[in-house]
């Protein structure tokens, strides 16, 4: 079967408090799990290293949604002054919003969540876990900053699949603290050769597998009760 052949493509808008927030859903047909992206700073929805990521879990048959952390006027802002990149609880509070209004969607409401987190979105994912135990089922973060979720690290319940460069040494060594904190069901994944933004032939073909098999486990056999 050729899950692809058969999505929904959809353009969304996602309420978060006083704003909107633009977004693609993408649900192949019969869909078990929905994934959530949270980009990086100065990213956005159209990130093309969390399109391809996505493009591998629709093909898996994950329905996923990516959208924009921050309005037009924010980025805007952000560009210039860079203060909301880093506003972490901000952005985690935008994943939350997105996390409640997929679960009032009729075509999403039934469908188990995971995250999928890069760079600054990563520790967004993770405070959105911590305070969502319940709605969310596993976290993959790639080349996250969870030191920029320090707090709430021993608070996160979901199984957590960190994923780092090999050539990236500061942030692996945050992730290896991050590793040391966290009390769910979590494992450090190094790729050998791998920068920060993983541009290295066959890099993020690795991180797509890597995060594909995580929410197969922890989200499609979790629910059949098997994981």
């Amino acid at each position: 079967m050729a899950p692809e052949s058969k999505a929904v493509f959809r353009s969304v808008r996602v309420p978060a408090g006083w704003v909107e927030l633009a977004g693609d859903l993408v649900i192949p047909a019969g869909a078990p799990a929905l994934v959530i992206f949270a980009h990086g700073s100065g990213s956005s929805r159209f990130s093309p290293r969390n399109r391809f990521v996505a493009g591998v879990l629709n093909q898996a048959g994950f329905a996923t949604l990516l959208f924009d952390l921050l309005t037009p006027a924010e980025e805007d802002l952000d560009r210039s002054s860079g203060q909301l990149r880093f506003d972490i609880p901000l952005l985690a509070a935008r994943l939350e919003a997105a996390t409640a209004w997929a679960r009032q969607e009729p075509e999403l409401a039934g469908l188990r969540v995971g995250y999928f987190g890069a760079s600054t979105g990563a520790a967004a994912a993770l405070i959105a876990g911590a305070n969502r135990p319940e709605d969310v089922g596993a976290i993959v973060s790639r080349g996250g900053r969870p030191d920029l979720a320090a707090d709430y690290l021993d608070r996160v319940r979901a199984p957590t699949l960190l994923i780092v460069g090999g050539n990236d040494p500061v942030v692996l060594d945050l992730n290896r603290q991050a590793l040391q904190r966290l009390r769910c069901e979590a494992r450090l994944e190094v790729i050998p050769g791998a920068g920060h933004l993983f541009e290295e032939p066959g890099a993020m073909e690795r991180v797509a597998e890597l995060a594909r098999d995580w929410f197969r486990i922890h989200l499609v056999a979790g629910q059949e009760g098997t994981g």
